[in-house]
């Protein structure tokens, strides 16, 4: 029948959704709750009903909005050899809902979703988990095989430790180029950038832990407009999807791979700040360079964000004042350099140490270990968490820093310590807003590691885990 303004479609859904769960249930794909600017929560639902189902706040019935899809895209250039790419396809809708401050009770079709604490005490940190297939690498990760590709159990031990926001710091979907035909480990494994391959590298294995808690969700090199950034923003994005923010007109890539800081307050004190810098590069961005004026303004935000909280932490996915590895000749010890010489290399000119005084602690990813970072000069602690699932790197870290070993110049380093060829997660639990106890946990759900973070200092058990 004919509708006005969807007002028939939209009662129809919220009786179904009113009398229960039911058939329906089925189709919601995936469903969570994404952190977004000021700490506003937004309820999301992949979906392939024929419209965005209701949703249910605190007893009220509400219809989602819908976000997007579903659609076929057309072929845009990306990273890959055109021969190994092909069209976005995503035969889904995605719907979302804001959640007012308060909620405490949130379903969708019989799901019940999780909803913002007003004081946040444990969170969990992963980063780098989609299982890497990349032709132009000849890297093909056994995706078929659970201990090759871990990702699943990580995110179910990480939901059963019950944390209270979930954040991971990027690098969601790997799987660029298809399975080489010689490689039995990842045949038949989905790939290139649609719904297949983001449901198989990241909601399927991550269900347990969007169940478990709000996620703060930083988007990886591998989410930007020249690999998988259409999925990025349509399923995990909080800002709002346009034609210049979608990715499927290169023309607008600039702007949709330049999204500004936020904050996500998580009580008392403290705060995330959400930095998109994932076009930097690992060499000093020079001043023509488009990205020098983006980076310059992040800065600025970063420093009025960082104002709005006693302690903040800064979470980015490519490290500012954390080590890389590289190897050398044969024979030869492993060269450690700088993460990212294109962010320093900007920030430097802002402020000589890099970061404003409010940063007391910098989450990352990008470098496929887990790495802590802490300094005797005044900067920051880094700490590295990309070791959640993707091919992980082979280039081993020093048990001990030479003298001169500094991530940054300026930097002096006080202690280290970090952990390679070993999948897992990271949390934290406060102790109070500049006081947070950190564990490192591996497959088997044990800890392998723990520090303590106080202010901008942090201090390990071990400098390094076998």
């Amino acid at each position: 029948m004919r509708t006005i303004g969807g007002l028939a479609t939209g009662l129809g859904l919220l009786a179904a959704a009113s009398a229960g769960p039911g058939a329906a249930r089925a189709s919601v794909l995936s469903s969570m709750v994404l952190m977004g600017a000021d700490g506003v929560a937004q309820a999301r639902v992949i979906t392939d009903l024929a419209a965005c189902p209701a949703i249910k706040i605190n007893g009220r019935m509400r219809v989602m909005r819908r976000r997007a899809g579903p659609e076929r895209l057309a072929l845009r250039p990306t990273l890959s050899d055109p021969a190994l790419s092909k069209a976005s396809d995503f035969p889904v809708a995605v719907c979302e809902a804001a959640l007012p401050p308060g909620a405490r009770d949130v379903r969708v079709v019989g799901r019940r979703l999780p909803t913002p604490r007003p004081l946040v005490r444990r969170i969990v940190v992963i980063g780098d988990t989609g299982c890497r297939l990349k032709a132009a690498d000849a890297a093909y990760q056994a995706c078929n095989d659970p201990a090759a590709y871990p990702f699943a159990g990580v995110a179910a031990k990480a939901a059963a430790w019950r944390p209270d926001l979930v954040i991971h710091v990027g690098d969601y979907e790997y799987r660029e180029n298809p399975c080489a035909t010689d490689k039995a480990d990842c045949a038949g494994s989905p790939w290139g950038y649609g719904w297949d391959a983001w449901k198989a590298d990241f909601f399927q294995p991550a269900a347990p832990l969007l169940a478990a808690g709000p996620w703060i969700a930083v988007r990886g090199n591998h989410e930007d407009c020249a690999r998988a950034g259409q999925g990025w923003m349509r399923f995990l994005d909080t800002r709002p999807l346009d034609a210049q923010t979608d990715c499927n007109d290169p023309a607008h890539d600039d702007a949709a791979d330049d999204a500004p800081p936020y904050a996500v307050p998580l009580g008392e004190g403290a705060q995330v700040v959400v930095l998109d810098m994932t076009r930097a590069g690992a060499k000093p961005t020079p001043a023509a360079d488009g990205r020098h004026a983006q980076f310059a303004a992040d800065y600025a935000a970063l420093d009025r964000l960082s104002r709005q909280a006693a302690y903040t932490i800064l979470a980015l996915h490519k490290p500012i004042l954390g080590f890389a590895s590289e190897r050398g000749a044969e024979g030869d010890a492993p060269k450690l350099q700088p993460a990212t010489a294109g962010i320093q290399s900007v920030f430097a000119e802002q402020n000589p140490a890099l970061l404003p005084a409010g940063v007391g602690v910098v989450l990352s990813g990008h470098v496929h270990l887990w790495q802590q970072v802490s300094f005797a000069s005044d900067h920051p602690s880094q700490f590295i968490a990309g070791f959640s699932g993707t091919q992980e790197d082979v280039v081993p870290m020093p048990k001990v820093l030479s003298a001169d070993a500094a991530p940054a110049p300026g930097t002096r380093v006080e202690s280290f310590s970090s952990w390679i060829r070993g999948f897992g997660f990271m949390t934290l639990e406060r102790r109070r807003a500049d006081r947070w106890e950190v564990k490192v946990w591996n497959l088997a759900g044990e800890v392998v590691n723990r520090c303590r973070i106080e202010g901008r200092h942090s201090r390990c058990e071990r400098p390094q885990v076998d």
